[in-house]
């Protein structure tokens, strides 16, 4: 008698006919499939389950290349579901070649090996890989060394990657040619520098220009020209010296085993110019020089191709003090110079420019000696004196006690305006302290003289006298005044002109005018001090004195008129 199975009996059957899919045996796995046949663009796969499945052709080839499928081929294919709404197997042959690739991947990735992709694709920040199934993000920054413009003859074309990060579970990959590209450099770069030594001279090509030098291929091997080494001469820029594609005869500096980096140098094939510059530049020569680069602190001067030597600012000039160097000298001026100081274990040359011309105090001295007359331009003006410009671009100073006689040293200052030109008389010439004293007063007519000159001029003046001046100048501060026809000259401040302001305008008087004044007094020299304002006073005083005062009736324009009536 035949018996029913149960539940659990035909759970099995099914099971064992979908070769164990119940238990997750086939889904979701790569298995092997025969091709039983290629309907159009579909080829129809046995895989061992109750239905068959159905794979687009171009699946198994790549893009524009035959599929190559024929009958009873076999296959691997991944098995998405085991039967659809239409009863077939959902089959995949590209999530086939991604699980393998992903399997592949993750060993390779464990051991640091290197891996096969092609670059098939541009993104946002970089450029897709095929990793023979599996796609890969490659950086924009990880494509090559250096910046690459244009990656269209890199792409479709097989090369090795090496993956910095990959996660299976996000399917995100992401890989590195740079790191590659670097470290089959940096075994050449070890393989190259084995032969090379310190010292050796070596043919190269200029690879690359910038600022500070110059790369040159050694063969393989990149080494760095710096601009220093180039030239014994100066060198603003390497593209003075040297174009890229220039073949160059260079001399291995220095190896730097830890960085393998390698210092090149043109300059040590030449012969040193600095070998015996002592004896070449004695300290005191006098030399000619190209100026060829101004700092702040000074110049420096070539006095041939490799020797140059420093002028400090401080003997750049014997007048200019505070000055930037460019404001005495020009770049490629040819100048003088005098060699104050050679180190040559420092290779430095100091050189003075202001010694190599005469020292302008002591030229003064020589063309204008004590006693004698010069004529310059007020310069400045300071609360001691007056600082006049004179020949040979120097100052010499009027102290205000040497300014005019008979008035105060400050009233003197006050006569006198920046940019005027005046006169002045040679007192002292100190050409180590480099200093020149000059006064302005001993030019002056009836100034008095050493010995007893100034007694005679003086001698008949008398203090409280009223006698007729002439005026010899008019300036701002007063008149200066002769008395009689041979007289002492002295002087009358504005303020002595007369009682009134309006009185006391300089301007109102003329050269040659004569006027009545009072001797006030006499300075140090025995100048005398002339006032019309005391000899007003005076009057005035002397006619209520003899006329009455006006409360006995008569008013004091009574009193003055009456006074001077009586006086004429």
């Amino acid at each position: 008698m035949a018996t029913n199975p149960s539940r659990d009996d035909f759970a099995a059957m099914l099971d064992e006919s979908l070769g164990g899919a119940a238990n997750g045996g086939f889904e979701g796995r790569v298995v092997k499939g025969t091709i039983t046949a290629i309907e159009n663009d579909k080829a129809v796969i046995d895989v061992g389950l109750k239905s068959e499945g159905r794979v687009a052709l171009r699946e198994f080839a790549s893009p524009g290349q035959p599929h190559g499928l024929s009958v009873g081929d076999e296959v691997e294919v991944y098995v998405d579901r085991v039967e659809n709404s239409d009863g077939e197997a959902m089959l995949s042959r590209d999530r086939a070649r991604r699980e393998a690739a992903w399997d592949k991947l993750e060993n390779e990735f464990g051991e640091g090996k290197r891996v096969e992709g092609v670059i098939f694709g541009r993104v946002k920040g970089g450029f897709t890989v095929d990793l023979d199934g599996a796609v890969a993000f490659l950086p924009g920054s990880q494509v090559d060394i250096r910046p690459v413009r244009d990656v269209t003859p890199l792409m479709d074309m097989p090369q090795p990657f090496q993956i910095l990060k990959m996660d299976r579970r996000r399917g995100n990959i992401v890989v590195s040619r740079r790191a590659v590209l670097e470290e089959t450099r940096a075994e050449q770069r070890s393989g190259l520098i084995m032969n090379l030594k310190e010292g050796q001279i070596i043919d190269g090509v200029v690879k690359n220009i910038t600022d500070y030098g110059a790369f040159v291929d050694l063969g393989g091997i990149d080494g760095l020209l710096h601009v220093t080494d180039m030239s014994y001469k100066r060198v603003n820029h390497p593209s003075e010296v040297i174009a890229i594609g220039d073949t160059v005869k260079v001399q291995i500096v220095r190896i730097n085993q830890d960085t393998q980096r390698i210092s090149l140098g043109m300059k040590q094939l030449e012969s040193d110019p600095w070998d015996g510059v002592a004896a070449k530049y004695p300290v005191g020569a006098k030399l000619s020089g190209v100026v060829t680069n101004i700092t702040e602190y000074g110049a420096f001067v070539e006095l041939e191709a490799g020797i140059e030597g420093l002028v400090h600012v401080s003997e750049m000039s014997w007048t200019k003090k505070n000055v930037h160097p460019g404001k005495i000298v020009s770049t490629s001026q040819e100048v003088d110079v005098l060699v104050l100081e050679v180190d040559s274990d420092k290779r430095r040359i100091s050189l003075g420019l202001k010694q190599a011309q005469q020292n302008p105090w002591e030229a003064f001295a020589d063309k204008h000696p004590v006693g004698s007359t010069v004529e310059g331009e007020v310069k400045n003006a300071t609360e001691f004196g007056l600082f006049i410009g004179l020949d040979g671009d120097v100052d010499g100073m009027v102290h205000m006690s040497d300014i005019a006689w008979g008035i105060s040293g400050e009233d003197a200052l006050a006569l006198h305006r920046k940019g005027e030109q005046v006169s002045a008389v040679v007192l002292d010439v100190d050409v180590e302290k480099e200093r020149i004293s000059l006064g302005m007063k001993q030019l002056e007519k009836g100034a008095p003289a050493a010995g007893g000159a100034a007694a005679s001029a003086t001698g008949s003046l008398r203090r409280g006298e009223v006698i007729t001046v002439t005026v010899l100048e008019v300036r701002d501060g007063g008149l200066e005044v002769q008395a009689g026809e041979d007289g002492a000259t002295g002087f009358i401040k504005r303020s002595d002109l007369g009682r009134d302001r309006d009185e006391q305008r300089p301007d109102r008087f003329q050269v040659g005018q004569k006027l009545d004044a009072m001797v006030t007094g006499f300075d140090r020299s025995k100048k005398p001090n002339f006032s019309v304002k005391a000899r007003q006073l005076h009057e005035e005083k002397e006619a209520v004195e003899q006329y009455g005062s006006s409360d006995a009736g008569a008013s004091l324009g009574d009193i003055l008129g009456a006074a001077l009536k009586a006086r004429n």
